[in-house]
């Protein structure tokens, strides 16, 4: 009886025993599956999706700040026509810089950028041409270069749709980023022939659709707004004395080419007021030019003497060629000696008396 208790105790423990060791040996192996990770890697894994979490924050708001059609942050009521357009055709009593320092805000020129160069890729589809480039100029300059050569087509391109209602806008962010950038680059000093080749095209093509007559055979009729808005446009642009000094040169060439078609023209040509009003137009781009600008560039240091005394002999031959016409319309050669008294009385300043030679100085006077 004893020895059967005893084998029946025995009996318990030995199943107890079994039964604890099998529950022991399945927390371990529990503890030790592939699928049941440790602290360690359940503390990182929460870093790993909290960094995740943050990277698509970050690419949210960056897509908000590039894509303009997600989020409009400047819609048409904050269009920035109402001081870019002030003075349009008029002469500005105060002398005015560029503002752009003051107005050039980030997320406009993240926007422009993506326009420009979502224009630029649409351009180049299947084009090698950039690639080739890159071969030949660093890293940062050759974006900031391509990024200004892209700017000046897309506001090329930009004044055939002047009264597109983004046209202020658009024509302001590009004004903006292309004297910002243009600065940036003349201060590194280098690649200058690249630049200059920029800065001639963008002021001969804006030149030419100013005056749009005298494209082709001069019989296109021309919309008198856009020719003004195209006017303001080269005169914001040439706050920047390496713009501005070129665009009167530019100007004066152009009026040197009229004024020879005009002396051979029928007067009553379907063409001829659209050539008229052209004369108009660049005589009084000159004058807003000088009036605004030429104190404020020669404070400059790297201010082109030379290119000054091209463009003051261009004036004075231009004034010459207009003083033959001046038995069909006297009024262009009165515009001229507005011009060059304007000259003339800046000229006599102290600070610029010494920019120019005495013989051009008295060709102004007479």
């Amino acid at each position: 009886m004893e020895m059967a208790e005893k084998e029946g105790g025995n009996d318990e423990s030995l199943k107890l025993a079994v039964a604890i060791s099998l529950l022991r040996s399945k927390v371990l192996n529990n503890n030790n599956e592939p699928g049941a990770p440790s602290n360690d890697a359940l503390r990182w894994k929460r870093k790993a999706k909290e960094r995740k979490q943050e990277i698509l924050r970050l690419r949210e708001d960056l897509n908000e700040a590039l894509d303009a059609s997600h989020c409009d942050l400047f819609p048409a009521s904050a269009s920035c026509k109402c001081y870019f357009f002030d003075n349009l055709g008029q002469l500005n009593p105060n002398q005015h810089g560029s503002g752009s320092d003051a107005r050039f805000n980030d997320v406009l020129r993240r926007r422009f950028l993506r326009q420009v160069r979502f224009k630029e890729r649409r351009r180049r589809v299947g084009s090698s041409s950039s690639s080739k480039q890159r071969l030949t100029l660093g890293l940062t300059e050759e974006d900031e270069t391509e990024q200004l050569k892209a700017s000046v087509d897309f506001l090329v391109d930009l004044c055939d749709s002047v009264d597109d209602s983004k046209f202020a806008n658009l024509a302001h962010q590009a004004e903006e980023f292309i004297l910002v950038t243009l600065k940036n680059l003349l201060s590194n000093g280098r690649n200058l022939e690249l630049i200059e080749g920029i800065i001639n095209s963008l002021v001969t093509r804006l030149v030419r659709k100013m005056c749009l007559p005298l494209s082709e055979n001069g019989s296109q009729h021309s919309d008198a707004n856009a020719q003004y808005c195209i006017q303001h446009l080269i005169r914001k642009l040439g706050s920047e004395g390496y713009i501005g000094q070129r665009a009167i040169l530019s100007v004066c060439q152009r009026i040197l080419v009229l004024a020879d078609r005009l002396l051979f023209s029928d007067p009553f040509d379907d063409a001829f007021p659209d050539m008229h009003e052209s004369m108009f137009l660049m005589i009084q781009l000159i004058e807003f030019m000088v009036s605004d600008y030429l104190l404020e560039w020669s404070k400059s240091e790297d201010f082109d003497k030379v290119l000054l005394e091209d463009w003051v002999s261009s004036i004075i031959q231009a004034k010459k060629a207009l003083e033959l016409l001046e038995s069909r319309n006297g009024l262009y050669v009165l515009y001229m000696d507005r011009v060059t008294g304007e000259l003339a009385k800046q000229f006599g300043r102290a600070s610029l008396q010494k920019l120019i030679k005495q013989d051009i100085f008295n060709s102004l006077l007479h």
